[in-house]
């Protein structure tokens, strides 16, 4: 994952870092200070108590109401690298835009920081109720499982799901196959859980052809002009943006789900995924409750525009439309001739 802000740990934290893998420490709480990512302050271990027996009164004690912050949690288990940790960002919906935006695009450097591989499982909250041992069971729950559908939209999907078509033609323009459904990694699936709470605006994804999955390529927060520049000239992506931006006077946030197909530069094998790919996978990425506004298919970057991008959201309606004028005959064609019945 990206990071934009350039903002690194300091010297104190970073020897924390290299002290706290003892089992000493339970958790630590890191903020970012002086343009540096900063230990906030550390708890100390009770060996009485398992990880999930104080998880609710370590945690507690360390979230403030309107100030986002990060935690580490040490979890009871141990890999080849030494004990496991939850990572726990903390953004309150009540902090600042700009406090939440500068946190969520520094996360990936302190996860790197601390090392990835030693992060076992990563949170989001936004509201107590998300960092409570309850609500990380519930985050688990649904990072594994479908969101519940309605029985009209099981029907529907039932339908979807039989829905092949076999009247092949030349000039068909019918669907003939159904969408082929891809899984997608752990990595591209905590991404777009992470944009359903505004961690990032911007997601890019790419098919792994020979393994048949959905990678995550980038997550990360991107200003509408320098989208362009995200995309290579020669292989096709799937992209997610949270368009920003004002109509009518109101303010708007409208996510775009863009499929980008560079011409002919692509193999048969790749347009033919890429396309069959594109339906499922939207429907999966609504699942994990990011609710696409506006679907796209582009073929250059110079296409990625912001004025593109607000008449894909909000197409010119044509509420005039002019009256059809008979055409005016040729000039100088005499008066109209009279054409007598064949009875008369």
């Amino acid at each position: 994952m990206s990071h934009q802000t350039g903002i690194k740990a300091n010297n104190e934290l970073k020897e924390f870092f290299g002290r706290c893998r003892d089992g000493s420490i339970r958790a630590l709480k890191i903020s970012i200070c002086d343009e540096q990512l900063a230990l906030a302050t550390s708890v100390k271990d009770k060996r009485s108590y398992t990880w999930d027996k104080c998880f609710d009164q370590v945690v507690g004690s360390l979230v403030e109401e309107n100030q986002p912050c990060y935690i580490l949690y040490r979890l009871d288990t141990k890999s080849d690298l030494g004990y496991e940790w939850l990572f726990i960002s903390w953004s309150p919906d009540t902090a600042p835009v700009r406090e939440k935006m500068l946190y969520a695009s520094t996360k990936a450097t302190l996860k790197q920081e601390f090392g990835n591989a030693q992060i076992k499982e990563e949170i989001r909250g936004s509201i107590m109720s998300e960092v409570t041992l309850d609500g990380y069971y519930k985050f688990k729950k649904a990072a594994v499982a479908p969101a519940p559908l309605s029985s009209r939209e099981e029907e529907i999907q039932e339908m979807k799901r039989n829905e092949v078509h076999t009247d092949y033609s030349i000039t068909s323009k019918q669907q003939t196959l159904g969408g082929v459904t891809f899984p997608i990694t752990s990595e591209a699936e905590a991404a777009i859980l992470d944009m359903a709470r505004n961690s990032y605006n911007y997601l890019q994804f790419r098919i792994d052809v020979e393994e048949e999955k959905i990678h995550l390529v980038t997550s990360e927060n991107v200003n509408v002009d320098k989208l362009a520049s995200k995309l290579p000239k020669d292989s096709p992506r799937y992209l997610l943006y949270n368009f920003k931006h004002t109509h009518e006077g109101d303010y708007m946030e409208s996510i775009v789900f863009i499929y980008y197909m560079p011409g002919y530069s692509c193999s048969i094998k790749e347009r033919m995924l890429y396309s069959s790919c594109s339906n499922p996978f939207t429907a999966t990425i609504g699942s994990l409750g990011v609710e696409i506004a506006k679907k796209i298919e582009i073929d250059t970057d110079s296409e990625l525009t912001e004025k593109n991008l607000y008449e894909e959201v909000h197409p010119t309606k044509n509420l005039h439309r002019p009256i059809f004028a008979k055409p005016k005959g040729p000039p100088g064609r005499g008066p109209k001739r009279m054409i007598k019945s064949q009875n008369s």
